[in-house]
């Protein structure tokens, strides 16, 4: 299983939504930059650059959310994570 292999290489959810949320900001960044460079190809190059670059976020948000679930059932969330649930279960 890929998850599993990913949780024994060190990677967790949080690396994954960084991740996730850093390709949100490169997908900005990444239009602009071509926008910039390129004038004259046009506005169709940028926004292809941006959507290629922005087509990663979603990846890295489902990588995020099958990493904690399998850190759920691993026993391996963080301890604030377990703090919150516990005081939420407390009431």
């Amino acid at each position: 299983m890929m998850v599993k292999k990913m949780h024994e290489m060190g990677i967790r959810s949080e690396h994954a939504y960084t991740a996730a949320f850093a390709s949100i900001g490169l997908t900005v960044a990444a239009w602009m930059a071509s926008l910039q460079a390129e004038p004259g190809t046009g506005l169709a190059r940028a926004d292809r650059w941006g959507i290629f670059v922005g087509e990663w976020a979603p990846t890295f948000f489902g990588l995020g959310l099958a990493l904690s679930h399998y850190e759920q059932h691993d026993g391996t969330l963080t301890a604030s994570v377990q703090e919150i649930r516990q005081h939420r279960e407390a009431g």
